[in-house]
């Protein structure tokens, strides 16, 4: 089983801001390849999109979450995901302030490098085999991440983040089919 956890808030008010650009790879993920609706799991508080799908280890479920738990308490709903489901692969997607607006990063066993979200996670469930998929939304105009992550994106960002979107969907979708070393290969230039 694979697990894809796309990191962000929940509420309207947030949909499109920079902290939630991994609820937006999730999204658009599920809607390219076809994954039911997302359903309410309330012991884990979260998003909840389950099919089964042909990857690189053969057919394995693929679970799609979004945490509802606000991306500073990600970790709690993450652990608890886990609890019931083991996962072969559990992938993390999230913003990060370090990269540029359109930048992919992928990496493994890394520290939190003060992402929130990610310091939750890791608190809750550790680093061993953790994947992340790190979008970068990155501002020059700002420095503190707080100031930066619970804004929009400007509207040529809007251009960019859009591309770099369906660029993660690729990434997962060479990750599912392909495994981890051939799509960073690929997508960490």
């Amino acid at each position: 089983m694979i697990i894809i956890v796309g990191l962000g808030n929940p509420g309207e008010q947030y949909k499109n801001m920079r902290h939630n650009v991994g609820f937006m790879a999730i999204d658009a993920f599920a809607g390219k390849n076809n994954f039911p609706e997302f359903k309410l799991e309330k012991r884990s508080d979260s998003l909840i999109s389950e099919k089964p799908f042909d990857s690189a280890q053969g057919d394995e479920n693929i679970v799609l979450v979004k945490p509802q738990t606000f991306m500073n308490e990600s970790g709690k709903a993450v652990k608890e995901i886990l609890k019931n489901n083991p996962a072969t692969n559990l992938i993390i997607i999230h913003d990060d302030v370090d990269l540029p607006v359109g930048k992919i990063k992928i990496v493994t066993e890394r520290g939190s490098a003060g992402h929130k979200g990610v310091e939750s996670v890791i608190q809750n469930i550790g680093n061993e085999g953790l994947i992340r998929f790190r979008i970068g939304v990155g501002s020059k105009k700002q420095t503190e991440a707080k100031k930066i992550v619970l804004k929009n994106f400007s509207k040529e960002e809007q251009k960019i983040i859009d591309e770099t979107i369906q660029k993660a969907v690729g990434a997962l979708d060479t990750f599912v089919k392909k495994g981890l070393d051939k799509t960073m290969n690929e997508y960490n230039k």
